[in-house]
């Protein structure tokens, strides 16, 4: 069997779009810099295209001293062009206590100027947060920012290539937000996998990830439809040995060892 990285990508601003890599440093929060940043509610709960599904269009950027922001598309509710946010983003504000799904977690608010770029592309009020303290994975001993409950999300090509098999109208990977996209595994290949490795690098695939109705948005437009959760519904249910019921797609992932990943770069199936 011979397996190989095809995409790399990461996610500096949770639940805005992707960037695609050629090559990504992995540290043991997942690919440097993904969910550095969120944006929160005045009660600091996390915002996410589950509500505000235009911030697909958020095209973010990070370098490690500036986020840069731009958009895709018609974002703004009101005409005319919007300046793409520049911000040099800061760990020396006011530390706030928000939340990811109910969990407690810190952020350094990035200032009015970013919380009011935001409010005004997006239409809701919200600020600018940068990820700052620890926060554990749900099981298997890691740690991440902003991500939902893991640090990596390893999909498959062959895996959605089945699933458009059953659709009317194909879809592209960027529903499902991977970090790390293979090929070689077989559809649905990744379900049977625990240990990977790519070069020095060896991740533990933890838990299979329930997808939610972020899916159903089309992460070029931010228009809303019913697939691909409708068509996965009807042989993608699964209930995890945790108690977690939901539609299944990909694996959530762990670093065991660190360095760099290339896309290109021979995967071994190692358990």
């Amino acid at each position: 069997m011979s397996v190989v990285v095809r995409e790399l990508n990461v996610y500096p601003l949770k639940s805005g779009g992707g960037t695609p890599l050629s090559s990504a440093e992995l540290l043991p929060e997942g690919f440097r810099h993904d969910r550095a940043f969120m944006l929160v509610r005045p009660d600091g709960r996390h915002l996410s295209q589950r509500e505000v599904p235009r911030m697909a269009l958020l095209r973010p950027s990070y370098d490690g001293v500036k986020l840069t922001v731009e958009l895709a598309g018609d974002v703004a509710p009101s005409a005319g062009d919007v300046t793409p946010l520049a911000h040099a983003a800061h760990s020396d504000g006011p530390v706030v206590d928000v939340t990811v799904h109910g969990k407690p977690c810190q952020g350094v608010d990035q200032g009015d100027e970013a919380a009011d770029w935001f409010t005004d592309v997006l239409g809701r009020e919200c600020r600018l947060m940068r990820f700052t303290g620890r926060r554990p994975t749900s099981v298997g001993g890691g740690t991440v920012a902003y991500a939902d409950g893991y640090p990596l999300l390893v999909t498959s090509v062959e895996s959605l290539d089945e699933l458009n098999s059953r659709l009317d109208e194909p879809l592209p990977m960027n529903r499902f937000r991977p970090s790390i996209v293979v090929e070689g595994l077989g559809a649905w290949g990744e379900d049977s996998v625990r240990l990977l490795r790519v070069g020095d690098v060896e991740l533990e695939l933890v838990k299979p990830c329930t997808r939610c109705v972020i899916t159903t948005t089309d992460q070029e437009t931010a228009v809303k439809a019913r697939e691909p959760l409708r068509t996965l519904a009807t042989y993608r249910t699964r209930t995890l040995p945790d108690g977690d019921r939901g539609v299944v797609f990909g694996q959530n992932a762990i670093p065991r060892t660190l360095g760099t990943i290339t896309v290109g770069d021979t995967v071994t199936i190692e358990a």
